[in-house]
């Protein structure tokens, strides 16, 4: 897949509804997007899935749904306040903004993690690195900035006003822990879920909805015995597999990648990225990182409130360790978008374009259409409509030829569409035709909705 194949998945997603520029009608905010009424429906299977399997499912897991707002001392414990920074530069000429250790890397091949800001303003002086906006090479020294948005909570108190909108969603899981071990009856190994947002003050946009400021985690804090770290780490990391190939993600496109421990973050023993290959090259699509006792640790420093487990069986006290699983929604739809498009070849000489959703997650399950826009075929389509949207996602057009009708939702990944036509008065029976294989066959009224229940299952 070549980078120029993002273009049209990009039009693909604005022209059928899945994924809109934020704020278009002025002009656009950088590194925004809405989702549209079927990005919304893909995202939605995607989230309700993901707890059915990791919390629904499973006796071990328990589900949050905590603050975007944080007691500021939060991100001080965990360090996000003195270490949550990316070094940024400006380009004197334009004034564009770039965080330098990717321009450096796109235009030098040079990996810099680690280097410190002299170094890096050095690098951008002394070598071959221009600004991408205007090819000028006069950059002002790098400088760090902090990627938490800030805001202010009152007017009285000017000193302590200041919040932070949350970078992650592991923080909120970690303050309930407590109340979670109080109230909930759980014994170690558990976990805690949580899908939420996240905002970070990203300096450099990036590739679609791969890099936005405003993005949604699917995440789970599993707490462990420190000697389980290993065992547990690997099983999680077969999990996250599981779930990959759970929502039809070719493994061709995922590998895994172990961060060097040189370049682990300051609470990680251990992370290993699932990589996806997009279009613009194999970037990080999960995450799984052995946090150790940091956080909880932190926390009772913190606050001065024990954080402390209690195993009443083997009689003795500690603080958990902790593996995390993190999920990013806005990369898994754009992942699963990659992979679904195709521009098939016709034997007729046309192409198609087609979204090759996994049943589980395609945001329309069956789509009706009469014939023509004739009342006795309209009143069939429409009960037929009536009884299968109690079960599934069902859409209804009437609109159209109906060639065109199957192309829409095609694009729209829809699996089956069901035709109503005069021979349908007569035998009742209609035409079933599969996404993917363009097949067409007549299935009784009476059975419908049994063979595609069936076919939805597999």
């Amino acid at each position: 897949m070549s980078e120029d194949k993002l273009k049209p998945i990009v039009s693909l997603c604005k022209r059928r509804g899945f994924i809109y520029p934020g704020s278009e009608i002025y002009g656009g905010f950088a590194n925004t997007y809405s989702f549209g009424p079927y990005g919304t429906e893909l995202k939605k299977n995607v989230k309700d899935l993901w707890w059915k399997t990791f919390v629904q499912q499973r006796r071990d897991l328990v589900g949050i749904d905590g603050p975007i707002l944080l007691h500021p001392e939060t991100w001080r414990a965990s360090g996000h306040v003195e270490s949550f920074n990316d070094a940024m530069a400006d380009c004197k000429a334009c004034k564009a903004r770039f965080r330098v250790d990717k321009i450096i890397e796109e235009q030098l091949g040079k990996d810099v993690e680690g280097l410190n800001l002299s170094e890096l303003s050095k690098i951008l002086k002394e070598e071959n690195v221009f600004c991408s906006k205007c090819g000028k090479k006069d950059f002002t020294d790098a400088r760090h900035f902090n990627l938490m948005f800030q805001t202010q909570m009152s007017k009285t108190d000017l000193e302590n006003n200041i919040a932070y909108l949350r970078p992650e969603t592991a923080q909120a899981i970690f303050l309930e822990y407590k109340n979670i071990v109080d109230t909930m009856r759980v014994k170690i190994p558990f976990g805690i879920a949580q899908i939420g947002k996240a905002f970070r003050n990203e300096i450099t946009p990036g590739n679609f909805i791969f890099r936005v400021i405003e993005f949604e985690q699917m995440e789970i804090e599993y707490f462990i015995e420190e000697n389980t770290w290993q065992a547990q780490f690997d099983k999680w990391l077969d999990d996250m597999k599981a779930w990959c190939n759970l929502i039809g993600l070719k493994s061709d496109n995922l590998h895994l990648a172990e961060h060097p421990k040189e370049k682990l973050s300051h609470y990680s023993k251990r992370t290993v990225d699932i990589t996806y290959d997009f279009p613009f090259g194999t970037n990080e699509l999960y995450g799984l990182a052995y946090r150790t006792d940091f956080d909880l640790n932190q926390h009772q420093k913190f606050s001065k409130v024990s954080q402390e487990y209690i195993d009443t069986v083997n009689n003795k006290r500690y603080i958990p360790h902790v593996i995390e699983p993190t999920f990013g929604v806005e990369r898994t739809i754009l992942a699963l978008i990659c992979d679904a498009y195709e521009e098939e070849a016709l034997e007729n000489g046309e192409t198609r374009t087609v979204l090759h959703f996994n049943k589980n997650i395609a945001p329309i399950k069956v789509a009706v259409f009469p014939l023509m826009k004739k009342p006795e075929l309209q009143k069939v389509s429409k009960s037929i409509f009536d009884d299968l949207k109690n079960f599934w996602n069902v859409e209804y057009d009437e609109t159209g030829a109906i060639g065109r009708r199957y192309r829409r939702q095609d694009e729209l990944g829809t699996p089956y569409c069901i035709t109503i036509d005069y021979e349908t008065l007569e035998d009742f029976s209609v035409t079933l035709r599969d996404r993917d294989s363009m097949k067409q066959e007549r299935v009784k009224i009476d059975q419908l909705k049994n063979v595609i229940a069936e076919r939805l299952k597999g």
